[in-house]
Parts: C-alpha cells; structure tokens; sequence
C-alpha cells in the first residue's frame, strides 16, 4: 500500500524563491547602481563579457561597448544620467540555471523620459544570477504608459 501511494504521488513543485528574489536583487541592485552614476556597477548584472544586447532593432555592441556607450551617452551630471526605475517584474523560471524576466523600466530626466519593456533571459553563472540575454522594447515617454495603471502578475 506504502509503495502504491508513493508511485502514485504528484511530484511538488520545486521551490524557486530563493532564485527568484536573487534575480529580483540583481535587478535592483543595477537600478541603485544607475541612479549612483555607477555604470559598472550597473553592467555588473550582465553576463561578461559575452552578453547579447537587442535594441532599436538591432544588436547592440558587447559588455564593453555597451558600458562605453552609457558613459558615453548618461555620463557626467545626474540631470544627464536621469533616474532608472523598474517595475512590474515578472519571473518565470525555466530550469535551474535559466530563467526569463519581463519588467518595464522608465528613465526620467537625462533630457527626453524614455519608457518600455524589458525582456531577460537570466542564466546561473557560478552561482551568480546575470542577464544573458537583454531585450528592450522603448518608446519615448511623454506622459504615463496607457496600461501602466493595469496590475501585472509577479
């Protein structure tokens, strides 16, 4: 009887928070570093050297020309740098080492708002939660996302 019920169980589902909020706390922590002026400490959440970069629908450079182009573009005084906000984060693990993360993001100030989508594919480098994989899908942002005021689900 013992056996049966134990071959008949469901398995549970695996307990992913403790990656979940690993993930959450890189994102966090390259928001902190931005709105500090810290951009390496921003890249830092990225894979190194050889993170893929989509954007305005192209490829963007490496880990190094991406660092370059943010000194480059947001460097300097804080009003040119803006301050970096993401939100409506959404996590879906799909398997021990990967994971895939949507959120939105919004840049205010540094000349014109600048507001979209993320989309991140996450992968578990020694032991380390980075984006792999960074998507962005951008708008200019003159007022507030006509959906921004729709709840998301985490």
């Amino acid at each position: 009887m013992l056996l049966l019920a134990a071959c008949t169980a469901e398995p549970s589902a695996p307990d992913h928070s403790a990656d979940e909020a690993a993930i959450r706390q890189v994102i966090a922590d390259m928001e902190a570093a931005w709105n500090r002026g810290d951009f390496r400490g921003y890249m830092a959440g990225f894979k190194n050297p050889d993170v893929v970069f989509v954007s305005r629908g192209r490829f963007q450079r490496d880990w190094q020309g991406t660092l370059d182009h943010y000194v480059r573009d947001y460097g300097g005084d804080p009003e040119r740098r803006g301050r970096l906000h993401f939100s409506d984060i959404r996590i879906e693990m799909l398997s021990p080492d990967a994971a895939q993360l949507i959120s939105r993001y919004r840049l205010e100030g540094g000349g014109q708002p600048q507001d979209g989508i993320n989309t991140r594919l996450m992968r578990k480098v020694d032991g380390r939660w980075v984006i792999a994989l960074n998507h962005v899908s951008s708008r200019e942002a003159t007022e507030p996302s006509p959906d921004s005021n729709v709840q998301q689900g985490r």
